[in-house]
């Protein structure tokens, strides 16, 4: 019997619950395609018009392929036919099963996407150029172009999910073909398929190819492993066929006496999933006990519940293994009950139980939309299938809004393709599905990106609860915000999503940016003093001092003034290299240096010196500028701001070693810096202190410290198990010099106290 009339029988019956075989499995055990006549008769679901566009895509394909061979030996059109083969088994339209087909083209043959707009329609295009990668630009490297590769693929998916469909296919033939390569490159790529293509086949629900490329990659990166556990697999399948066949009797009985309609299979756990739990429980093989399984299959929802029953009357479950993926799905569609019972030898069985429509959506996840347009008329069971990753597909392109660099983009994504996942409640009983180990902050933005901004509050099941817990399901997370409030830089060392991430990132980054820009904005004008002119405007239609900025930015390399003042604020551009070409410019335009400004400039030395000669710091200069942990400078400290290559202004004392070696290499980047009169917040700073040790030693030190009106921030105790005397440093957050006075008198005045004094560098 050929495939397609294998297919045709088997198909529509499984669909309409007439066969044992279910659409899924079926087309999962579909022999691999070699050839164009073995895909034509898999491609029988087509119309004859359909069939003659796949047709020429092939002869296209096969054309532009020519002479090219794969590191097998065999022609490289084999390897689009078995692709396309694949994504026929998910019964995808023929724009897919064209661009399967031509996948390849535009990389590897230098097909370009006009050629294919003109030949094949704009669709069936863009498909294809969602596959290519961008290897043919230059990146600085390879992690790079890969990762700027992986970004146009996800966003081509978002738009249109068969991209993913199609190079999950792809990966999956080269995956199953790869014992042609050299062992260091499988291990690369089986290493990227098990982090990357796996965690997003399951993420659609694609759970048989989840399972298999999680199976291949294993075998190529732990060959040994691999066999070791796979010969001990056979070995206990042959061990408990006998407790297995019985089971499977006692169900199949269980379920005739109950006249119930149910189909039972077994089933195995994979290799790599029992390599996994071995891992996870650090357990041995042997202790490994649920290997086996089986899997009820009922007609219709009610009847999951009514097997159920029957099940817990026939065997004893086991006490908090019973999860209902029925009433709150997983994020990608999968729908079933999971129960534990143990069997009559004291070992566990997990059983599910499910429907016909949830098991093809189970093993074929966002591809059964596909499955259930062939052999079923009226209402589609599947509609979670036309849902599947919804909301993931479009966290992608909220993603991408607020990340421009690949590699940051690829960090997000791979985040968010976490399996597990915990179910929470809003307020008004919404459920929300968000990854293991997620925190309020991450519900927060989950709900809407204003809520997750202005958040400085939470209550978890109505009990009060700090923003960085970590949620369980079923809890009740409530949300507080207020007007005011602000993201909070610490929130990326506990938030878990993608979005919630890439959230904070972006806010904190135009808030730099912005910073950075006045700082250097400051900068530039205090360098243009220097040379006796005042800071030109930067509107067009402010006068002819404006037109100084058009030549001053073809010469910088910056699109507008701002990018070039943000570069300057950061340490990219010097702020009087700068000045210098604009007083070049403005001169040649007419424009002399002016004495009082000059004098200003460069002579100002009394205290009546205007403060725009320096850089001022009050404390609310935020991310733009910052204190060096090496000397930690507070006011009243004398100080100097070195420029860094990126990192904007970094404040030294004057008598900073550091700071010091740093004017030696690079002296063009020190500027003069002073503290403003009244600085807006605290500054931290290091005190070392050698005392008694003692019961109650570290209160006495705290209470001390909180009598001077100062805070602790930080406290190290060091690695040395205590004697007599114990050293401690602390990191305490004071006002000015004189406040740090005032607490180390009060600290030296302790009688358990024997030394303190301030770090220096």
């Amino acid at each position: 019997m050929g495939i397609r009339s294998f297919a045709a029988e088997l198909l529509p019956s499984a669909l309409q619950g007439r066969s044992r075989a279910l659409a899924a499995d079926v087309l999962a055990r579909a022999p691999e395609t070699n050839t164009f006549a073995e895909l034509s008769e898999r491609l029988g679901y087509l119309g004859k018009a359909d069939l003659k566009l796949v047709r020429d895509a092939y002869k296209f394909a096969d054309e532009a392929h020519l002479g090219q061979f794969r590191a097998s030996g065999q022609p490289y059109i084999t390897h689009p036919i078995a692709v396309a083969g694949l994504v026929a088994n998910w019964r995808l339209d023929a724009q897919a099963i064209m661009a399967a087909l031509m996948h390849d083209a535009m990389e590897d043959c230098g097909i370009t996407k006009p050629e294919l707009i003109e030949r094949f329609g704009a669709p069936t295009a863009e498909l294809v150029d969602g596959l290519t990668k961008l290897d043919k630009l230059q990146f600085s490297t390879r992690e790079e172009g890969q990762a700027e590769s992986f970004r146009k693929m996800l966003l081509a998916m978002s738009r249109d999910v068969r991209v993913i469909l199609i190079k999950l296919a792809d990966r999956l033939h080269n995956m199953r073909t790869m014992s042609a390569m050299v062992a260091n490159k499988r291990g690369r790529i089986a290493r990227e398929t098990l982090d990357i293509y796996a965690p997003i086949a399951h993420r659609l629900g694609l759970n048989q190819t989840y399972r298999e490329l999680q199976e291949l990659s294993f075998s190529n990166i732990n060959p040994w492993r691999h066999g070791a556990l796979e010969k001990a697999v056979l070995r206990a399948r042959g061990y408990r066929r006998d407790i297995v066949s019985r089971v499977q009797d006692d169900v199949v009985k269980a379920f005739a006496h109950a006249k119930m309609k149910a189909e039972v299979s077994g089933r195995e756990k994979t290799v790599y999933s029992i390599y996994r739990k071995m891992r996870e429980k650090h357990a041995g093989f042997a202790q490994v006990t649920d290997i086996f399984g089986f899997r009820i299959v009922v007609p219709a929802l009610f009847d999951c519940y009514q097997a159920l029953g029957v099940l817990h009357q026939l065997y004893k479950p086991v006490p908090g293994r019973f999860k209902d993926y029925i009433a709150i799905p997983k994020p990608n569609g999968y729908q079933s009950l999971h129960t534990t019972l143990v069997s009559p030898l004291g070992t566990a069985i997990e059983f599910q139980i499910r429907t016909e429509e949830m098991h093809a959506v189970a093993e074929a996840g966002i591809a059964a939309h596909w499955l259930y347009k062939v052999g079923q008329k009226g209402s589609n069971p599947t509609d979670v299938a036309q849902r599947l990753g919804a909301l993931w597909l479009k966290s992608l392109l909220d993603i991408q809004d607020e990340t421009r660099d690949a590699a940051e983009f690829l960090e997000h994504v791979k985040i968010d393709l976490v399996p597990d996942a915990v179910y929470v409640f809003t307020p008004m009983s919404k459920i929300l599905a968000l990854p293991r180990g997620a925190t309020a902050v991450d519900f927060a933005y989950a709900i809407h990106s204003d809520v997750g901004d202005h958040c400085v509050a939470v209550k978890i099941n109505s009990e009060p609860a700090p923003l960085r817990a970590e949620l369980r399901s079923g809890d009740v997370v409530e949300v507080i915000t207020a007007p005011g409030a602000r993201p909070n830089p610490a929130w990326l060392n506990f938030v878990r999503t993608g979005r919630a991430r890439s959230k904070v990132r972006h806010y904190l980054k135009n808030l730099e940016h912005e910073e950075s820009q006045m700082l250097g904005e400051k900068m530039l004008s205090q360098a243009l003093r220097a040379e006796g002119l005042g800071m030109p405007a930067r509107e067009p239609d402010a006068g002819p001092e404006a037109t100084v900025w058009a030549p001053l930015l073809r010469w910088s390399g910056n699109r507008t003034p701002g990018d070039l003042l943000l570069d300057i604020g950061l340490g990219k551009k010097i702020a009087t290299i700068v000045a210098k070409r604009m007083a070049q410019l403005l001169r040649e335009q007419g424009k002399l240096p002016d004495a009082v400004t000059l004098s200003l400039g460069r002579y100002a030395t009394d205290d009546n010196t205007p403060t725009q000669n320096f850089v001022v710091i009050d404390g609310s200069e935020g991310a733009s500028i910052t204190m060096a942990t090496c000397c930690r400078p507070i006011p009243g400290d004398a100080i100097v701001g070195y420029l860094g290559r990126g990192e904007g202004l970094v404040v030294h004392t004057t008598d900073c070693q550091v700071g010091k070696r740093l004017f030696e290499r690079d002296r063009e980047r020190w500027m003069q810096v002073e503290w403003a009169e009244e600085p807006t917040r605290a500054f931290e700073v290091a005190i070392q202190m050698l005392l008694k040790n003692g019961k109650g030693a570290l209160a006495q030190v705290a209470q001390a410290v909180s009598s001077a009106e100062a805070d602790i921030t930080h406290i190290d105790m060091g690695d040395e198990p205590p004697d007599e005397t114990a050293e401690l440093k602390l990191l305490v957050s004071v006002r000015d010099r004189l406040h740090l006075a005032d607490v180390l008198r009060t600290l030296k005045r302790n009688p358990i106290v024997l030394k303190v004094q301030r770090v220096r560098p």
